[in-house]
């Protein structure tokens, strides 16, 4: 009987995305050292009692809260969570209960709840930052959100950690168990106090607000990301939150016009919260951008390394920042930032602490490289910039951003889009325009 309902899932495979066919395919996989004549009831019994994890997605018309109630009763289904930014819920499923979702008529989309992971003191120069500090824009009162794996309450960061959320383990008070996002949040605003201000960060007045979705070991659900968007849409006043920092991505199998994480990027770009996010870490390859920094709307940051020179003739694109042109075909990423070597926060005993003991640097800082130490240095300069100027919009943050990066030579626009970020430029334009 369960072989049977199986065998009208596969006859209609190719409704579902990529990471969810895979998952569905494998309900079907050959036991091994189990007799040909004992397979099909071996499968029935997976296909029956495995379930998988899923975001379902509804016709935007419907009137959502008793929609999921009705789909919950005639499938079987138990929602775990709602998902309104996107129309969606998240539910575990086997054969039987996917099948009744993708007959039922009012199920648009049903993705696989795929997993997602986290991908200064020279840094700020390369980006003349110093440029925007003289005009005294420091970022504060601007709110950065970062979703990552929490913030952990360096005296660096001191009165502004100004919000936290975790989506983990349901924690009220500001803790980073990977030490990941710590990392970034320092980048992003330390003032450098532990440091005599030689590891400051890019906004070093702009208060900081922890989404915690990756657990401790820097992985976590496409299900909570989209929480945490949404938490930040919802806390955007209260909170002050004008830009989100997304330090994290999963491989990308499907356009973003049907990713759901970017179509919550770009809900939050609609409600003015600029949104940068790293292009990732799967270079030299080509179309290696990861998702969801394959959405048009956001700020993809791919990295260089500087290799600690003032010098711009030796800068290149680090080898393992994430290539062009995205599964769309669009050129991507947008701007460059450095990402390699960057001395930011530490977080003690943190997983990535432990693990990276000879990148300590003193007692207080860690050395970090990546496309997820590049971005927060471009979610910095977006926050001096509201700062300067509180009225821009998102489109008008990345469009003079890009408008003023500065090219590497004989580099194509799919590694370095239209090159470095350029604060001294950006604040050029921004007083002409005063």
């Amino acid at each position: 009987m369960f072989f049977e309902e199986f065998s009208w899932i596969l006859s209609n495979i190719d409704q579902l995305y990529p990471s969810l066919k895979k998952q569905t395919l494998a309900w079907d996989k050959p036991f091994r050292f189990v007799p040909r004549f004992l397979q099909k009831y071996f499968k029935g019994l997976r296909q029956h009692f495995r379930k998988v994890s899923v975001i379902v997605q509804m016709e935007p018309s419907l009137e959502i809260n008793s929609c999921f109630s009705s789909i919950a009763q005639s499938t079987g289904c138990k929602i775990k969570m709602e998902l309104p930014i996107i129309d969606s819920f998240t539910t575990k499923v086997n054969v039987k209960a996917l099948e009744k979702l993708m007959k039922d008529q009012h199920v648009m989309k049903i993705w696989y709840d795929d997993e997602v992971k986290a991908i200064l003191d020279h840094a700020s120069t390369v980006v003349k930052a110093p440029k925007l500090w003289e005009l005294q824009h420091t970022g504060k009162g601007v709110g950065v959100a970062v979703i990552d794996t929490g913030i952990y309450p360096h005296p660096d960061l001191s009165g502004r950690i100004t919000g936290f959320k975790d989506f983990i383990n349901q924690k009220s008070t500001a803790y980073d168990d990977n030490g990941h996002g710590t990392h970034v949040a320092g980048a992003i605003a330390s003032d450098g106090m532990k440091s005599n201000q030689r590891y400051q960060g890019i906004a070093p007045q702009a208060n900081v607000i922890g989404v915690k979705v990756l657990n401790k070991k820097g992985a976590g659900s496409m299900s909570n990301v989209i929480r945490g968007i949404q938490w930040c849409i919802d806390k955007k006043e209260s909170l002050g939150i004008r830009v989100i920092n997304i330090s994290l991505g999963s491989s990308a199998t499907q356009s973003y016009r049907e990713d759901p994480i970017c179509q919550a990027v770009e809900k939050a770009w609609n409600n003015g919260i600029v949104v940068c996010i790293a292009a990732g870490n799967e270079g030299p390859e080509v179309q290696s951008i990861l998702t969801p920094a394959i959405d048009p709307a956001a700020i993809t940051v791919g990295a260089i390394n500087d290799k600690n020179s003032p010098n711009p003739s030796d800068y290149e694109i680090a080898e393992y920042s994430s290539r062009g042109p995205t599964i769309d075909n669009l050129v991507k990423p947008d701007i460059l930032c450095p990402g390699s070597n960057i001395i930011s926060l530490r977080s003690p005993n943190s997983t990535i602490d432990k693990g990276n003991r000879y990148a300590r640097v003193g007692e207080n800082y860690l050395s970090l490289s990546g496309t997820s130490m590049a971005t927060p240095i471009c979610s910095g300069i977006a926050a001096l910039m509201l700062e300067a100027k509180n009225s821009l919009t998102p489109n008008e943050v990345k469009s003079i951003m890009m408008e003023t990066a500065q090219p590497l030579p004989a580099v194509g626009e799919t590694l370095q889009g239209k090159g470095l970020l350029d604060a001294e430029e950006i604040a050029n334009r921004l007083k002409a325009s005063s």
